[in-house]
């Protein structure tokens, strides 16, 4: 049977799920335009230059709709599938990247903690425009991961385009095991601590829960923490209301709204903050996304900490995996996030209430100065003198976002903050 003698029955099984106000059963599938695909997919199986086979040709034809949709929206292959779950559970073969779609290309989100792209130089925003020898000019999300995705040891080059570069980086990338910690903590000074969340994991919350007990033991006079959510792509949203209402007492986490039933949610805090009123700064940047912006937007909205660092990356859709046969999914985007206060995330991202761009400290070269040591016939100093470090020579960064951040936490340590406007919400 002709795709086009199969459109009379595609609209009769589907009418019977729609109905109008007025309770007549109206067919909702346009049938000029089911007739144009029917024209287009016989042009395309009988006159493209090599044969493909019908049901690859229906399988494009749903991987196009999904992925016009928007940049999340996906069609996920068994593989593919398989691989998205273990990615929420925390360990996949690869080199450790968000991805995502911008001016037609694959780009980075950002880069995962302690990963082969971490590690390459692989910053947010930038442009991946060719994986190995391939243009990723219109390839789907689902295909640049299945492409990046591979055994240990194995070699990929990335060809990236990057805002302020003259021209293309080319980078060869080894593949790695990629084993996400979702939680990294210290205490910087004391009286201080920092905390890392690199992703949100189906363990993310109790994972915290546990860091932050263990902190206060290792620092029993904890005044302040730093909670860093640069470059987290974001994860599971159960996983964000979970770190979320460990850190407030009460009030909404989240909400969020879509066009079924299902999709409008609102997520409450339960009684208890792990902290117990310690003040907290959230680090966010370009690269916070997703459900990392969640947890940044209720810290913010409920006073509950100072956010710092620079505008977030704007990510506020729900995306649904749906499963289809034979091991198959859809990823469908079926709702938006809202924070307390009802702003919406989406294209916005979290502005910071103190907002610090990423700086590089550079040693100056100091002028030419005549010393002791310059004149002619100086007298020796008696002894060899070490030669002093600096943090330059050692390679470490001056991370300038993260110094900001714990003087700021130093100040709320000593001035207490204004009550929760949407603490009864």
């Amino acid at each position: 049977m002709k795709l086009r003698q199969l459109i009379p029955c595609l609209l009769g099984a589907c009418a019977g799920a729609f109905a109008a106000e007025s309770g007549d059963i109206a067919p909702r599938l346009p049938l000029d335009e089911l007739q144009l695909f029917a024209q287009v997919f016989d042009q395309v199986r009988n006159a493209y230059v090599e044969e493909i086979d019908d049901r690859v040709l229906l399988q494009k034809a749903v991987t196009g709709l999904l992925g016009q949709l928007d940049p999340h929206s996906a069609f996920l292959e068994a593989e593919s599938y398989t691989e998205l779950k273990e990615h929420t559970t925390g360990e996949f073969g690869g080199i450790g990247v968000e991805l995502g779609l911008d001016r037609g290309y694959v780009s980075v989100v950002s880069p995962i903690d302690d990963t082969p792209a971490a590690r390459a130089g692989l910053q947010p925003g930038d442009l991946i425009l060719q994986l190995d020898d391939r243009s990723t000019q219109g390839m789907s999300l689902e295909e640049a991961i299945s492409l990046m995705r591979g055994d240990k040891g194995s070699t990929i080059k990335l060809t990236l385009g990057r805002e302020g570069a003259t021209e293309p980086l080319v980078l060869s990338i080894t593949r790695d095991l990629i084993a996400i910690k979702s939680i990294r903590k210290e205490v910087l000074e004391p009286g201080f601590a920092y905390l890392r969340i690199a992703q949100f994991q189906e363990q993310t919350g109790a994972e915290l829960t546990r860091a932050i007990a263990e902190l206060r033991k290792q620092e029993p006079a904890l005044k302040g923490m730093v909670i860093d959510l640069r470059n987290n792509p974001g994860g599971l949203l159960p996983a964000s209301i979970d770190v979320a209402d460990a850190l407030l007492d009460n009030g909404l986490i989240v909400y969020t709204e879509g066009r079924i039933a299902s999709s409008n949610t609102r997520a409450m805090a339960t009684p208890g903050d792990a902290l117990e009123g310690i003040p907290l700064t959230v680090l966010i940047n370009e690269g916070t996304a997703s459900a990392a912006e969640i947890v940044a937007g209720a810290l913010k909205d409920h006073r509950r900490a100072l956010i710092v660092g620079t505008r977030s990356f704007g990510k506020g859709s729900v995306q649904t995996v749906l499963p289809l046969q034979d091991g198959r999914a859809i990823k469908l985007t079926t709702a938006r996030y809202f924070t307390p206060s009802g702003n919406s995330i989406q294209a916005d991202g979290i502005q910071p209430d103190v907002e610090v761009r990423r700086a590089e400290v550079h040693e100056l070269e100091p002028g030419f100065v005549i010393k002791e040591s310059n004149l002619g016939g100086h007298l020796e100093s008696g002894k060899k003198q070490p030669s002093p470090k600096h943090d330059a020579e050692s390679g470490k960064p001056v991370d300038n976002q993260l110094h900001e951040a714990v003087n700021l936490l130093k100040a709320l340590a000593l001035f207490s903050r204004p009550a929760d406007p949407l603490a009864d919400q």
